[in-house]
């Protein structure tokens, strides 16, 4: 028996601190076992591509020794950013690929989000990838190691699709992340003239956290477009899978609005054609997607399970609020924040101006995401006894897929327990700041019913 450290293994992806926890040795392992899974599905070869960080090159290096010890070939595609890992499982035909990433944790993080024939691995698939190594159930061979370059396929086929209607000049954060080695590329060559914020690739991301869901990290963004003449400003996250968007005059459009200019353009070319969205959305997304001849589907919070989602529906479109978007049609599915700025500027250089249609979008009073700090299990606990036993003043309907999202006439509240790290998120919306206020009073008595003496972030 093999004794891992439990707590790598997540919801969604293998993640620790590097040399600690996330050791090449367990890396290795992982590898192995991956190679093991793949060929117990008839998978011959598995893509590895890795992100910018400093460990990347010995994790991606272990990883693939592993997969080759199980008689599987690995792949190496390079420092790419995740989604252009997701492409080469199908560019390269190979249907599973694993990308060596910290997405956008700390620099001492890293991590393992991975594929195999065609399907993401996330919780029990996960925990069976554990158990599998704990109980020495690995295959062994000789698989080859061998290298590609898919960056170049990667850039041609976003080029010969996505066609801007006239030239836009934009700001760029890459945050020093893995994006920087591509994205400018891609958008010169898409006709943007290019105003770059830390497109260097520097796994110490020496400028700001790479985490363009938290305003703090557009600040720089926001103030590039007040110094230049450009007209929208963009960003990714560490491994490029996220985007985020910034208007002239410094509103940041969240990935929530996002979708809602997505799905008008994706139903208008596939009338009834099912959006998902995860409970964090705005409640203004199901009338707008209505609206425009789709049918809203809200899912569970968390990038594997919203992909799984989009398989098991045929939905063209899904969006997460954390800024996952996945476009199905006319590309292939995966999150991909390089590609989803690409569609969105498609859609906005129709305009004059790209601001005032970003500016158009249904917007609500919201809080950011809150979190309510516990003991590792309690989360989940805390939320079973609001489901259970909580009463809500007002409460027109209460959705439980994903935790408590209470919705009233004027907004909604949701808790719901983190699947990777131990917390409580927290979201508020309404109409207005009187209706925000109320329904937090209302969540407030409800948690602390059913939890005394918490200690709570609003």
């Amino acid at each position: 028996m093999t004794a891992l450290p439990a707590e790598i293994f997540k919801a969604y992806d293998i993640r620790g601190i590097v040399d600690k926890t996330l050791t090449p040795d367990v890396v290795r392992l992982v590898g192995q076992a991956l190679g093991s899974l793949a060929r117990e599905q008839n998978q011959t070869a598995i893509a590895v591509g890795r992100d910018g960080r400093l460990s990347g090159p010995s994790l991606a290096g272990a990883l693939m020794d592993g997969i080759c010890a199980a008689g599987v070939d690995a792949i190496d595609i390079g420092c790419v950013p995740t989604p252009l890992t997701y492409f080469a499982a199908y560019e390269l035909g190979c249907h599973s690929c694993v990308s060596v990433t910290g997405s956008h944790n700390p620099p001492d993080y890293n991590g393992l989000k991975m594929v195999i024939g065609g399907t993401t691995l996330a919780l029990d698939a996960i925990q069976q990838l554990k158990a599998r190594i704990e109980a020495g159930q690995m295959l062994t061979g000789q698989g080859q190691r061998k290298s590609a370059d898919v960056k170049t396929a990667y850039l041609e086929r976003i080029v010969s699709d996505v066609k801007l209607a006239r030239p836009m000049k934009i700001v760029m954060d890459c945050g020093n992340g893995v994006a920087g080695a591509v994205a400018p590329e891609l958008f010169k060559a898409l006709g943007c003239e290019i105003i770059p914020l830390y497109c260097e690739v520097d796994g110490n991301f020496p400028n700001h956290h790479p985490d363009p869901s938290k305003p703090e990290n557009l600040a720089d963004v926001v103030k590039a477009l007040q110094e230049t003449d450009a007209e929208l400003g963009i960003a990714f996250d560490g491994d490029g899978d996220r985007l985020g968007v910034v208007t002239k005059d410094g509103e940041i459009i969240f990935p929530d609005r996002q979708l809602m200019l997505f799905a008008a353009d994706v139903l208008s070319r596939v009338p009834g054609g099912q959006i998902i969205y995860d409970v964090k959305c705005t409640r203004l997304l199901a009338p707008w997607i209505r609206e425009h001849g789709g049918e809203p589907v809200m899912w569970n919070t968390g990038h594997a399970l919203v992909k799984a989602k989009l398989k098991e529906t045929g939905a063209p479109l899904a969006g997460e609020m954390s800024g996952h978007t996945f476009f199905k049609e006319r590309w292939y599915g995966f999150d991909d924040g390089l590609y989803t700025g690409a569609r969105l500027l498609e859609i906005l250089s129709r305009s004059a101006d790209a601001n005032p249609v970003l500016k158009a979008l249904p917007k609500a009073v919201s809080t950011p995401e809150l979190n309510i700090k516990m003991a590792e299990g309690e989360p989940f606990v805390l939320v079973d006894k609001l489901k259970a036993d909580a009463k809500f003043d007002g409460e027109v309907e209460r959705i439980t897929i994903d935790g408590v999202r209470v919705e009233y006439a004027d907004g909604f509240g949701l808790a719901r327990p983190s699947n990777t790290t131990p917390v409580v998120v927290l979201r508020f919306e309404a109409d207005n700041e009187a209706a925000i206020a109320r329904i937090q009073g209302d969540f407030r008595k409800a948690l602390e019913a059913v939890w005394p003496g918490i200690k709570l972030p609003f």
